[in-house]
């Protein structure tokens, strides 16, 4: 059974990595570009080493799902085309973080099979989240309008990346702890039995920090993944509506008081509402990716034959714009339809896993990745307020691919409890 997953894992390899090269090709031929020969090299560097993760677990006996490795090398090689195509610095430094990600992938993979021990420590993933999320206030630099970036020399960092790990990480270990408690609840309430402060407490706690330090870091579209997950993980746990009709609640309380306070929020509102008489300043961005989109038509212009880099930071935040504009509608439908069967994988984990902890952990780790994508998605076409987030996967960013790199390789190993119980372990 392992070999046979392991043979279809490297099949379905097999196929992203012709996709991957035709795309490569097709710059190669239509774009002049600099450096040719060396990024078809750094191609067949990253097709071996996905290649060879999937034999080194062969190797291990890891019996890991065998659809989700395929999927991330789909995103990633779609990410290092349009790179390429749009800026080849940021293709070669993708690259080199693609690689730092298998690396930890492989880390993760080979030495936390028993991950059940992060169970045990919810109050430093708490502390260490506070921390990563207070350094930038102090001594961040502020990039594309939040400041939650630590200049390291060599590379920046973006530190909210990471805690949003550790979110899940406490919120999977306290709900998991007090999930009974927080389902019949031990208070009255009109007829609604509620979970005590000291049960809610320290959930609402972490929530309010998170967003009031993400709120003086400008960093919007971090503190809606935050308070998404917070709400995703937490009916997921206790199955009551109630915590979320609440939750949404005290998000448009929230919301609404932001906009009267916070300069930088009400713009963003304001131009998701109308961005036409913003159309020279800060609503260029987003008419200029509706262009994009609208140009793209059903089948997209081709690849390499459109105007991406009219979009600012089309690299990052709107890499889906410069994606439905060459590849179309039909290319940006297929980009989400493979998302949908990353997240369906993930949850499917969630649902056969062993516990509430891997439950949980599974659960809460596919809804970051699912909101992450919505949200910068929904925002790229106008559907919800321009966030300022990357694509999982595709987008450039050595923080975001490294984080997320990191949910691969925790989702995996949760995948291989269950893999390993079918077989009879």
């Amino acid at each position: 059974m392992l070999v046979t997953a392991r043979l279809k894992e490297r099949a379905l390899l097999l196929i992203a990595s012709t996709y991957f090269l035709t795309g490569m090709g097709t710059i190669y031929l239509v774009r002049p570009v600099d450096n040719k020969g060396l990024f078809l090299t750094a191609a067949g560097v990253l097709i071996l080493a996905f290649f060879a993760l999937s034999y080194l677990w062969q190797h291990l006996d890891f019996s890991g799902n065998q659809y989700l490795l395929p999927l991330v090398a789909i995103f990633s090689y779609t990410g290092l085309i349009f790179l390429y195509r749009l800026n080849q610095t940021y293709a070669l430094r993708q690259f080199i973080w693609l690689l730092a990600g298998l690396a930890i992938v492989t880390i993760i993979t080979c030495f936390l099979r028993n991950y059940n021990f992060l169970a045990d420590y919810k109050y430093i993933y708490a502390v260490l989240g506070i921390i990563g999320l207070v350094l930038p206030i102090f001594w961040g630099i502020e990039q594309g309008g939040a400041k939650s970036w630590l200049d390291l020399g060599l590379f920046h960092i973006q530190t909210s990346e990471f805690v949003k790990i550790l979110l899940v990480l406490f919120l999977a270990s306290f709900l998991a702890e007090n999930r009974l408690i927080l389902t019949k609840g031990t208070r009255n309430f009109y007829g609604f039995t509620l979970p005590g402060p000291q049960e809610w407490g320290p959930l609402v706690g972490m929530w309010a920090i998170s967003l009031l330090l993400l709120i003086f870091q400008k960093d919007l579209g971090g503190a809606l993944i935050y308070f998404s997950t917070f709400l995703a993980m937490v009916y997921v746990a206790t199955a009551r509506i109630i915590y979320t009709i609440s939750g949404a609640g005290l998000f448009l309380i929230g919301t609404a008081f932001c906009y009267h306070y916070f300069e930088h929020i009400r713009w963003r509102i304001e131009v998701w509402l109308n961005p036409w008489p913003y159309a020279d300043t800060v609503g260029y961005q987003v008419l200029q990716s509706l262009f994009a989109i609208s140009a793209g038509g059903f089948t997209g212009t081709g690849l390499g034959n459109g105007y991406p880099n009219f979009i600012p930071a089309v690299h990052t935040d709107f890499i889906f714009a410069a994606i439905t504009e060459e590849i179309g509608l039909l290319g940006g439908t297929g980009i989400i339809i493979l998302y949908l069967l990353f997240f369906y994988s993930g949850f499917q984990l969630a649902v056969k896993a062993k516990d509430e902890f891997a439950a949980l952990l599974a659960g809460g780790l596919t809804a970051l990745i699912g909101l992450q994508t919505f949200i910068i998605i929904a925002g790229v076409t106008k559907l919800l307020p321009l966030t300022g987030i990357t694509l999982p996967f595709i987008s450039y960013g050595g923080s975001s691919l490294v984080a997320n790199f990191i949910i691969l390789g925790l989702l995996l190993v949760v995948s291989q409890e269950y893999s390993d119980r079918s077989r009879g372990f």
